[in-house]
């Protein structure tokens, strides 16, 4: 009788370790029949489901969606944000909440090819703009006839080139030298969740669905013109340029950014409540205006905020967003010592367990000397007088840069959470320009230039996007080589939508206008001309870099472009943003960090997806179905075309 008590609780507790340990049961809220009893019948048994086909497809779909709203967000405010959180919890969403699919590691290769897909939303909208602006130039108006196909063939090529170089560096930099990635971190909280990501995903519809409402009435009210001018109407002094630009959006992420997103609005405040106010005391009459003989008070410059903007404080930001590039090489030596002491360590690496988890390091160097190649072609057939030698210089010397700048960005990440992209893309088309020049015209030496520009932004941003990912998926237990396969997976579509996003946009706002003043771009655009032209505002470019590049090393990372933004930027936009800000800090103190992770920012995020959905979709609707003054539309020339067939018939 004992022996058969004995073997019943065996296999009693046999059942249990069976059911605790399926690949489908996490257990508690994450598991699919909750914490009810053991059903034989629903074990399921075999590996995780990881890379497949419906993670794929959600991946491309989610990357679309994200790589819309944050390359929209990212021409008005000149940043991007990481898009991999947004990618897990939507993934939840849709792979939990809608098709009832509970694997962690599934979910971790969506959020993969969706962060991949949205890597071009930072490297596009950082350079290519650039060509819309400078176009506006005269002499320089043939710059915007770029070749699309060709400028996105560059982009994937960078793409693939970036993730070559930084692939073999994962087992040094993540599993020896265990570099933080917090963005990472984060990534992997939210996937070993699923049920809170269910609940995070509704959050962020919600938030959509209200911001997207609130960018309707305002375009229906006010027009194109979304800034209230809330100074005038208080009766307070021009130069002080209070204004607040009505965009839920942009006070969606100045709540993300929290407290270290002050430093945007701090760059404004510097402007506009120290700068203004003390020039308008002791500054020449040509500034602070001055009173006529009749008594008739002639206005300066500083009583009109936009010129001053434009004269003053808009070089500046320039000229620090230079110095704060340049700092951030300088700042970041100790960091690129170790990049490259880890490049070592790694290439002695060898054996069986690496050659298992990650891709064959042959099929990576076959893709870094293919992908070379093809950028020699790519700069030698984008404009029609580049000799094959100068276009040889730019691309080896581009590959090279993806080399360095990649590595160095992806451990920037992994330290600070902090990237250095705009500045490594900025050295970078500096020092192609200088190639090209002399070989071919001013217009020719631009498109070829920001053309590999634009790849060489696109191959670090993929490249730390990449190490990021690869930290989560270390984190949940995914196999390496698999993240790195969905990475290129996702790389070929990301510049397709925004490049395609970004002529749709020119067309109906203009890049560089108020609406979208894509102000990393402006800034390139700017030094660009000034290289070309040897026309540079000297004084005002030293000051700000100066300025620039002492916040660079303030050992404080990232504060100077940040700074640098609030000088450059209409300054109704940091105003809202800083709004933002304060009330992130304040659901910090009022309701706690938990529920500000948990409730704040799924409905932050989802603000950014409704407003930029419905701002490009605005877009859209009058390229295609709007009257035009000029022209006819797309929509009205197929409903002549329509017409005169039915009629024929």
């Amino acid at each position: 009788m004992a022996y058969f008590i004995a073997k019943a609780v065996t296999n009693i507790s046999l059942g249990k370790w069976m059911k605790n340990t399926s690949p489908y049961a996490s257990g508690g809220d994450d598991s699919p029949e909750g914490v009810g009893g053991f059903d034989p019948p629903n074990i399921r048994r075999g590996p995780y489901p990881e890379f497949t086909w419906t993670a794929v497809f959600i991946g491309w779909a989610i990357g679309a969606l994200i790589a819309v709203s944050i390359g929209y967000a990212a021409l008005i405010l000149g940043f991007a944000i990481e898009g991999s959180e947004l990618a897990a919890i939507l993934g939840w969403g849709i792979l939990r909440g809608v098709m009832r699919r509970t694997s962690i590691v599934e979910n971790n290769i969506n959020q993969t090819i969706a962060s991949a897909v949205n890597g071009a939303s930072s490297g596009i909208m950082f350079s290519v703009p650039a060509l819309f602006i400078l176009s506006r130039t005269a002499g320089l108006e043939s710059v915007a006839d770029f070749n699309v196909p060709l400028m996105i063939l560059a982009c994937i090529t960078g793409s693939v080139l970036g993730l070559a170089f930084v692939i073999p560096l994962r087992k040094q930099m993540i599993d020896f030298d265990r570099l933080a990635y917090p963005g990472g971190i984060a990534v992997a909280t939210i996937l070993k969740s699923p049920g809170a990501g269910v609940r995070k995903a509704v959050l962020l519809l919600g938030g959509a669905l209200f911001s997207g409402l609130a960018h309707l009435l305002v375009l229906t009210y006010m027009g194109e013109d979304g800034n209230w001018h809330a100074g005038a109407a208080m009766g307070l002094p021009s130069l002080l340029n209070i204004s607040l630009y009505l965009s839920v959006m942009t006070i969606g992420v100045g709540f993300l950014s929290g407290k270290g997103g002050f430093w945007f609005g701090a760059g404004g405040f510097i402007c506009y409540f120290l700068l203004s106010p003390l020039l308008s005391g002791f500054a020449g009459p040509e500034i602070a205006g001055v009173i006529s003989p009749e008594g008739v008070v002639v206005q300066g410059l500083v009583d009109q905020p936009s010129n001053m903007r434009k004269v003053i404080y808009k070089p500046l930001g320039i000229g620090m967003l230079v110095g704060a590039a340049i700092g951030g090489i300088v700042a970041a030596f100790p960091l690129i010592l170790s990049a490259m002491k880890s490049m070592h360590s790694a290439s002695k690496q060898s054996g069986g367990d690496i050659q298992n988890d990650e891709m064959p390091i042959r099929l990576l160097y076959a893709a870094i000397g293919l992908g070379a190649l093809m950028m020699i072609w790519i700069a030698y057939t984008s404009v029609d007088n580049l000799s094959l030698g100068r276009a040889a210089a730019m691309a080896l010397l581009g590959t090279l840069w993806v080399w360095i700048a990649g590595v160095i960005v992806a451990e920037c990440v992994g330290r600070t959470n902090w990237s250095p992209l705009s500045g490594m893309t900025l050295i970078a088309v500096t020092i192609l320009i200088l190639i090209a020049k002399g070989g071919v015209d001013n217009p020719e030496t631009i498109v070829c230039s920001m053309l590999m520009g634009a790849a060489i932004c696109l191959a670090i941003s993929q490249a730390s996007d990449m190490m990021l990912d690869l930290k989560s998926g270390y984190l949940v237990g995914a196999i390496p080589r698999r993240q790195q396969l969905a990475q290129f997976a996702g790389v070929w579509l990301g510049p397709v939508i925004v490049i395609g996003l970004m002529i749709v946009l020119n067309d109906q706002y203009e890049i560089g206008s108020d609406k979208l003043p894509a102000p990393q771009a402006q800034a390139l655009a700017d030094v660009t001309q000034g290289i070309l032209d040897d026309d540079v505002p000297a004084y005002r470019y030293t000051a700000g870099a100066g300025l620039g590049l002492l916040l660079a090393v303030s050992g404080l990372g990232g504060i100077g472009v940040l700074i640098a933004l609030g000088f450059y930027m209409p300054f109704a936009i940091a105003l809202t943003y800083t709004s933002g800000n304060c009330l992130r800090i304040a659901a910090d103190k009022l309701k706690g960090d938990k529920w500000s992770h948990e409730v704040g920012i799924p409905i932050a995020a989802g603000m950014i997806v409704g407003e930029a959905l419905v701002g490009v979709g605005n877009a859209f609707w009058n390229v295609l179905f709007a009257d035009s003054d000029t022209a006819e539309t797309a929509m009205q020339q197929g409903a002549v075309v329509v017409q005169t067939i039915s009629m024929g018939l």
